[in-house]
């Protein structure tokens, strides 16, 4: 068996998410569910989102709508309490350098777009709709593999541009002395978050109950630092009816 939670895991918060996931761990035993002691997040992430002894992880609405769809169980979506945006949602901030004079999207359509993966909604997903939305898509595109790597070379110079969900930025503003060079263009629509997921499709509503027991469980400063205000039950069809590139709709 496996479990990972592998979103927003920034070394600042390992003490803090070692603690939610000891929560979590033993409210599913508490509840007659076997759980792995410790969470398998150096492991690649599709390995552990399709592995078919899957008990618990966390993934984004992209890569659950393409490839994970029909083979993993929502559990459900933590809330982060995101400005503007419905329990369980997050909207995508378009970030520049601060100094950069271009004040529209469209002024940045030959821009160097840079983006943390293909398969991410907050980062390339919503990227790509807003930008069909003002008529464009970057023809200067390159893959960082992280989101904070994307918001580190806009601020450096080294791209344009980038697009990442609002929670994240949330934790770069708090924790990178780089944000300070960044300002926030514009947001995307709100889409439904990262979700919560496990192969165990008859254990997924006690597994929920377990996870809303464990955020209850959270000392305030923890709870604070991690920036959840609950989880949220998001259909499985609002998940699959938000549009994707071209690329991915086979």
């Amino acid at each position: 068996m496996i479990a990972s939670l592998l979103m927003y895991n920034r070394p600042e918060l390992a003490a803090e998410n070692a603690r939610y996931w000891a929560l979590i761990r033993d409210a599913m035993r508490a509840r007659g569910i076997d759980t792995p002691k410790e969470l398998s997040n150096d492991a690649d992430e599709f390995e552990v989102w399709l592995a078919p002894d899957l008990v618990f992880s966390q993934t984004c609405g992209l890569p659950y709508r393409t490839r994970l769809h029909g083979h993993v169980t929502l559990v459900g979506t933590p809330d982060f309490g995101l400005e503007g945006c419905p329990a369980g949602y997050y909207t995508s901030a378009v970030l520049v350098r601060a100094d950069d004079p271009r004040e529209t999207l469209g002024a940045f359509a030959d821009a160097r777009f840079i983006f943390n993966q293909s398969c991410s909604q907050s980062g390339f997903g919503s990227a790509y709709l807003l930008a069909q939305d003002h008529g464009f898509w970057f023809s200067d595109l390159t893959e960082s593999g992280a989101h904070v790597r994307s918001a580190r070379a806009v601020a450096t110079g080294e791209a344009d541009i980038t697009v990442l969900d609002a929670h994240t930025w949330r934790l770069i503003r708090r924790y990178d002395d780089f944000a300070s060079d960044l300002r926030v263009l514009t947001h995307t629509a709100p889409t439904p978050g990262t979700p919560y997921i496990t192969a165990d499709a008859a254990r997924a509503e006690v597994m929920y109950d377990a996870v809303q027991d464990a955020i209850a469980s959270l000392d305030k400063a923890d709870r604070t630092a991690l920036g959840l205000q609950g989880i949220a039950r998001i259909s499985d069809a609002a998940y699959c009816a938000v549009p994707y590139p071209p690329a991915f709709s086979g």
